[in-house]
């Protein structure tokens, strides 16, 4: 790593190849230096709360404030200590201080402020990509989560840490999360009738731990700059696009890594209440948190699956349907 950081920029190289099957390309790029002087507040904060240089954040209006209370009641349920609520309103501060548990309010920023206190769910998600910045540019890594999420383990027991996003799928089963071969037919082409490609469903940008790197801080700045200059757009859609899309004539594409999360620990509730819940080996599986991506429902169907997996009620998912109604 050290030998390639050294010979950026330059044309000679500078280690050679070993035998087949032995080469390896480097997987994590390096950490950034942690620069305190972009926020001595935050920073502050950080060394109290993060173990490790890690941390959970979440972002909360108070829109969300029953979700937020079962988010953090289960949080410490685990005990998971090191984790931080992004608090955008005044009544989110409030709360938190109440409730005895971690948060931090940023420095007035119109911008910021205005979408945190009236915005809605997808307006209030588009924010983090600015938000996270800081806490990278002060050498942190983040699982950042949304608040529609159970945990039940502590999720940093469960990380890999090779790659720059290690993110959950929204992918129901191996070959969605993790990729397929999807065979495109068209007859009409006779011989080359058959077009392979390649298909993936898209990570969840509710849910991914991002390390402190200069391809993780360059991500950010596409996707909240995509979403400032196209305000109509699903910061989900722009994560994914800036992730995967490769350098084509007139885009240079993004070198990061990335790693998709086991979609049996880390699950989405397509995968629950489709797949899991009608099976009696899944059923005995204990995830390490459940994402409610895939219902509008999100607070009734958060408390059920609390009493399946925390109070052992076996059919507390039951009378829930598979989609939304």
């Amino acid at each position: 790593m050290k030998l390639q950081l050294a010979g950026q920029g330059k044309d000679e190289v500078l280690y050679k190849a070993g035998p087949f099957g032995t080469v390896k390309a480097i997987r994590k790029n390096p950490t950034v230096i942690p620069d305190e002087s972009i926020n001595p507040r935050l920073a502050k904060i950080l060394q109290q709360v993060a173990i490790k240089k890690e941390l959970i954040v979440a972002l909360a209006n108070s829109n969300v404030r029953e979700m937020l209370e079962m988010w953090f009641t289960n949080i410490k349920r685990v005990g998971i200590s090191n984790y931080l609520i992004v608090a955008l309103d005044d009544s989110t501060e409030t709360f938190c201080k109440s409730k005895g548990v971690p948060f931090y309010r940023r420095d007035p920023d119109e911008g910021v402020d205005n979408i945190g206190k009236v915005g809605g769910n997808h307006a209030v998600s588009g924010l983090k990509f600015r938000i996270l910045r800081e806490f990278l540019q002060l050498g942190y890594s983040v699982l950042l989560s949304d608040i529609d999420i159970i945990f039940f383990q502590n999720p940093f027991d469960h990380l890999y840490r090779d790659a720059d996003v290690e993110s959950m799928s929204d992918g129901h089963d191996n070959r969605t999360a993790y990729g397929f071969n999807d065979v495109f037919d068209e007859p009409l082409m006779g011989w080359a009738r058959y077009a392979h490609t390649m298909r993936i469903w898209v990570y969840n940008s509710g849910f991914f731990f991002i390390r402190p790197t200069i391809p993780s801080i360059e991500l950010l700045d596409r996707v909240a700059g995509r979403l400032s200059r196209e305000p109509k757009s699903w910061d989900q859609a722009v994560f994914n696009e800036e992730l995967f899309f490769p350098s084509h004539p007139g885009y240079e594409g993004l070198h990061i890594s990335k790693r998709t999360m086991d979609i049996y620990q880390f699950m989405n509730s397509k995968v629950l209440f489709k797949t899991v819940r009608k099976d009696a080996n899944l059923r005995k599986l204990k995830p390490v948190i459940v994402h409610l991506n895939y219902h509008p429902d999100k607070s009734e169907r958060m408390k059920a699956v609390i009493e399946f997996y925390v109070n052992g009620k076996q059919n507390a998912l039951e009378h829930f349907p598979d989609g939304s109604e």
